[in-house]
């Protein structure tokens, strides 16, 4: 006589193993996904990584323009005119662009000497005007970093390959804490990697935790990131937040704010950017002391002092008939470790008067959200930021380098195949990756014009050609 277990429901268990089976397809097509979007997305994270951190620490040890030499402080600087006519002196063909005041008392000041080539920066001390050295803002290493970092040294091409990674490092994140999601244990648990582990486990556990810890910090690298890019950044989210020069109330010049980045390297705040610079010679414009004073780099250094400018600041010198005297501070520049004290003021060349004076509070809330991400993004916010990006750099390095390894110890010994996750038929909950996937299309334009396009090829051209077919099995 059979017993009957009354627990047992045989609709429960089928219903028991339907779930288990749309779970384990939706997991084996996420698993496909992280895969090829990986293929691409590694070498670019990889070099995205190992630069980031050498500018990081290139500005952390020399400055990004070289600005960390130290010198002894004696008594009162000399005015800045004196300092300009040294730098002067060391580049007769050049014509004074830019001055950055010391830091702090025991660093040099730096000017910036634009020629017919390149851009040359002169560090100067400030008590004796003894020229320090000099070098050229494109062709330093930082300059080196920062365009392989930007563009590969392949212009707008490498930008946008660069933006794709980026997307497609979007896809990654959402594919791959669907992957490590607990199911079986709790949250914490799958948050420490199985160390006595062995082999390809080891592996996968150290993977899949630390990818776990830095997907939330890698989502707002990228990000920041992207807000620099020429599609989404540029056309989408910098167009749409950028300061309004009609806030001005002075006339506008035909020059962008943009042209104040001499040499190559962002000098210029995110929200600022794109905003067109006003215009001297007109009547506009806020009336103060400078007024009554020569205009010349002496007082405009003073004048900065006056309205709240204290230690590190920019002075952009005019370069036309409209152009305009700049003084500003951003976090980005390393002029402050405070993205709250930002600040961009700029004063008529004739009449001495304040026409703009754009601060922290006056950006929209993504541009506020640029100017500390920026900064964070750079690592200029202190030493915890330094410590912070060092560690975030090293572990996408481990993840890229992981995620090789887990292939290579699972591929078999078949030449000529990528060995991908298979993809599921019949996957169950296809409505849901669908409006994801459009989710992120439509919020990165370039990662679903990516997608489309490696869907239309797997449509057309893969699973219809034999050789193809097997080699993306």
């Amino acid at each position: 006589m059979n017993t009957i277990n009354p627990s047992f429901s045989p609709a429960a268990s089928s219903r028991k193993t339907t779930a288990e089976t749309s779970h384990s397809k939706l997991y084996l097509a996420a698993w496909r996904w992280h895969f090829y979007a990986g293929l691409y997305v590694i070498p670019f994270l990889l070099i995205l990584a190992i630069t980031g951190m050498a500018m990081l620490w290139t500005n952390t040890l020399a400055g990004r323009d070289g600005e960390r030499i130290g010198v002894i402080a004696k008594g009162v600087a000399l005015p800045v005119s004196s300092q300009a006519e040294a730098a002067q002196s060391a580049v007769p063909d050049g014509e004074l662009v830019q001055y950055i005041a010391p830091l702090s008392p025991e660093q040099a000041a730096i000017f910036g000497l634009k020629t017919a080539d390149e851009t040359l920066v002169v560090a100067v001390n400030p008590y004796t005007a003894e020229v320090l050295g000099e070098s050229s803002r494109e062709n330093s290493w930082y300059s080196l970093f920062d365009t392989i970092h930007g563009s590969l040294l392949l212009g707008t091409t490498g930008d946008r390959l660069i933006e794709i990674a980026a997307s497609l490092s979007v896809v990654l994140i959402a594919t791959g804490l669907y992957l490590w999601w607990p199911r079986k244990k709790s949250l914490l648990a799958s948050l420490i990697p199985n160390v006595r582990a062995r082999g390809r486990s080891l592996w996968k556990s150290l993977h899949v935790s630390v990818g776990a810890w830095v997907s939330i910090l890698l989502f707002i690298f990228l990000l920041s990131g992207l807000s620099w890019a020429g599609v989404w950044g540029e056309k989408l989210m910098q167009a749409w937040n950028t300061f309004p020069a009609e806030k001005y109330g002075a006339h506008q010049s035909d020059s962008l704010h943009a042209s104040m980045n001499h040499g190559g390297t962002k000098q210029v705040p995110w929200a600022l950017e794109q905003t067109p610079m006003p215009a001297s010679g007109s009547q506009a414009g806020s009336v103060e002391q400078l007024a009554e004073q020569p205009i010349d780099i002496d007082s405009l250094a003073a004048f900065a002092r006056t309205i709240g400018f204290d230690q590190r600041f920019q002075l952009n010198i005019p370069q036309s008939d409209t152009a305009v005297w700049t003084i500003s501070r951003d976090s980005m520049s390393s002029d402050s470790t405070d993205a709250t004290t930002d600040r961009t003021v700029h004063v008529d060349q004739y009449s001495g008067k304040i026409l703009a004076d754009i601060a922290f509070q006056d950006y929209s809330i993504y541009g506020k959200a640029m100017a500390a991400g920026v900064g964070f993004h750079m690592g200029t916010l202190g030493l915890w930021n330094i410590a912070l990006n060092t560690v975030f750099c090293l572990a996408v390095i481990f993840l890229c380098v992981s995620g090789v390894v887990m292939w290579w110890k699972r591929r078999p010994s078949m030449a000529g195949r990528l060995v991908a996750p298979p993809m599921p038929t019949n996957m169950p909950q296809w409505r849901g990756a669908t409006v994801t996937g459009l989710a992120i299309s439509l919020f990165f334009p370039l990662a679903g014009i990516t997608l489309l396009t490696v869907m239309a090829l797997d449509h057309l051209l893969l699973s219809r050609v034999p050789v193809l077919r097997r080699a993306f099995s």
